[in-house]
């Protein structure tokens, strides 16, 4: 995690072909040279979290999400950012757009220390927020029952399934929000925006967030949001890096459950220490990131101008 990894342009370890940025006319809506239009990023959001919220709140009211149309509704919704985004690329961009867009899900010639780094993220917050709680409460919280050896083999499975997410918000948003407000503000942007997004989610009775507290839940995926903009920016805004990161944190999280039991409510602030810790530590790696870590203008330049050429 060094910032002598940049050099004319150079994002990660490698060197990908950079994309010129996308030049308009002033006030369209664009930052000149800067990949960015408000309105066109708006709508993206709108989009996103109508087509998401409509399904989840279908299922949330009317259609029991373990059954097959629930499930179905379910991963539409889930997949929503990522139609969206595809749809609005092709709108702009055309077919090479839609191909640029795509092929970044196959940068994969990065340094293994990111491939190191996605699959251990959550998995080493988690054991340390279990050693925190022994030490300071004296106890060890509740582990997961899922055997550790069917890890590995759920994140690659679930990998794929994550563009539906990242084609959405690090391959369309995060390149365009960091245009107008620099990477590390876009970061925290977007993780709200994207923490907002699971709303619907946390009032469907079959999934593991129903009625656990939201807020906490969210102050999480803000900080994590730090880490996806900082692997994308480090790898060449490489989706695939953060595709996998996605999928890791999905299913290592429960190698220490973070639930609460009973379910205290959406807007509660009950949560269990082990939360709590959670939050603090993955807050610790958000400004360890920032301080010591973040990559410099030339690396976020080459890596955000892939994926903003225009609005």
């Amino acid at each position: 995690m060094n910032t002598r990894d940049v050099g004319s342009c150079q994002a990660g370890d490698h060197e990908h072909p950079a994309i010129e940025p996308f030049t308009a006319a002033p006030g369209k809506g664009h930052r000149v040279n800067g990949h960015y239009n408000g309105r066109t990023l708006i709508l993206f959001f709108v989009l996103a979290y109508a087509i998401t919220w409509t399904l989840f709140i279908a299922v949330a009211v009317a259609i029991p999400a373990r059954t097959a149309p629930g499930y179905a509704l379910v991963l539409a919704g889930a997949f929503a950012p990522g139609i969206v985004a595809l749809l609005l690329t092709a709108w702009k961009e055309g077919v090479h757009g839609v191909r640029a867009l795509i092929g970044r899900i196959f940068i994969a010639d990065v340094a293994a220390r990111y491939y190191l780094f996605a699959v251990s993220y959550m998995l080493s917050v988690k054991l340390t927020a279990a050693m925190l709680h022994r030490a300071m409460l004296g106890t060890w919280p509740r582990f997961g029952d899922e055997p550790l050896l069917l890890m590995p083999l759920a994140v690659a499975f679930s990998t794929p399934f994550q563009a539906g997410e990242e084609l959405g918000w690090r391959g369309y948003a995060l390149p365009r929000l960091a245009a107008r407000f620099g990477l590390a503000r876009a970061s925290l942007v977007l993780g709200a925006i994207w923490a907002f997004w699971h709303l619907p989610q946390f009032y469907i009775a079959d999934a593991d967030t129903y009625h656990q507290p939201f807020i906490v839940w969210g102050a999480q995926v803000v900080a994590v949001s730090v880490a996806f903009a900082w692997l994308y920016a480090k790898t060449g805004g490489s989706l695939l890096l953060v595709m996998l990161l996605h999928a890791a944190i999905n299913n290592t999280k429960d190698i220490v459950p973070a639930g609460a039991a009973p379910p205290p409510g959406v807007f509660s602030l009950h949560a269990p220490a082990i939360s709590w810790l959670t939050v603090g530590l993955l807050w610790v790696w958000a400004l360890v990131l920032w301080r010591y870590a973040w990559p410099p203008a030339a690396a976020i330049e080459a890596a955000t101008a892939r994926g903003a050429r225009v609005g």
